[in-house]
């Protein structure tokens, strides 16, 4: 569960972005940026996590008033490998030493879902984390690296998979959908789709770590919409807003498996939060991707 360090939102000293021109950090930025925060977006442009030295270098940026977001990743789509493995852990170690030499007021983690095995049990934060690939693996050895021995206040988030018209990922799910049906005039689904997950708005995403921000949260929180909707709902949804899209079907090679959240801790920490609908959410995301399509 998050725990505030004040019961009233405030505005930040400084944001320190880690992966500031990704798909996750650019919306952030850009939405801290059209706030008055004041920002400091990072990117490999910047510093390089995974290099020797990354550790004295990012010191060099930090103040002990900032807010550090971690956001910098190899995603899942781009490698669940040992080298992105290995790449990815030397980023947390970067990050964990240089926050030695300058201790920030408050550390953000953008961890993942991908740490809980497949279950049919509906997840919580007490949920056990139990990673079935390289990739889940990663994020949870980063939260115990990030979270052991150290007296940064952390908030870790836990995200489900995100979607929204400027990824680039390409994962299997709204993100690839949109991109197949505008470029290929037809979406693929594994099996029937019939496979159950939570798909969550880029720009819900980023106010969940907008109001962390703000109240200075820490602690656990599964970062998900509540609401469960099969990949094939999804392809029929993207396909009903687009000309002439069919939906192909491909041969089933491993076993349906399901992902649904209890949201009850997100209400709890934040109660007013509202979360776009996968229905508006797809045509907004549909919009975005014309639109850079158009001027591509």
């Amino acid at each position: 569960m998050l725990t505030h360090s004040t019961a009233v939102a405030g505005a930040p000293s400084r944001v320190v972005i880690l992966g500031a021109t990704g798909f996750l950090g650019t919306k952030l930025t850009n939405r801290l940026f059209e706030e008055g925060v004041l920002v400091l977006p990072l990117s490999t442009q910047n510093i390089d996590l995974s290099t020797q030295g990354a550790d004295t270098k990012l010191s060099e940026f930090l103040l002990p008033t900032d807010t550090l977001v971690f956001l910098s990743a190899i995603s899942g789509a781009k490698g669940r490998n040992g080298a992105a493995f290995m790449t990815n852990m030397k980023m947390a170690q970067a990050v964990c030493a240089a926050t030695t030499i300058v201790r920030p007021k408050h550390l953000i983690y953008a961890s993942s879902d991908a740490v809980y095995p497949f279950t049919q049990v509906v997840l919580t934060e007490k949920s056990f984390a139990a990673p079935v690939d390289l990739y889940g693996a990663m994020h949870r050895a980063r939260e115990l690296l990030l979270s052991t021995e150290r007296s940064i206040p952390l908030g870790i988030l836990r995200f489900t998979a995100i979607y929204g018209g400027t990824d680039t990922h390409n994962s299997y799910g709204p993100n690839r959908f949109i991109s197949q049906a505008l470029n290929e005039k037809k979406i693929s689904l594994i099996g029937n789709g019939e496979e159950t997950r939570d798909h969550l708005y880029i720009d819900d995403a980023v106010e969940v770590i907008r109001r962390v921000i703000a109240y200075g949260s820490t602690g656990l929180l599964n970062v998900a919409s509540g609401n469960c909707t099969s990949f094939r709902k999804v392809a029929e949804l993207i396909a009903a807003k687009c000309t002439s899209v069919s939906i192909k079907l491909s041969p089933r090679k491993s076993p349906v498996t399901h992902r649904q959240f209890d949201i009850a801790e997100m209400l709890a920490a934040f109660p007013d939060i509202r979360f776009t609908s996968l229905n508006d959410g797809l045509r907004a995301s549909l919009s975005w991707k014309r639109s850079l399509m158009t001027t591509s």
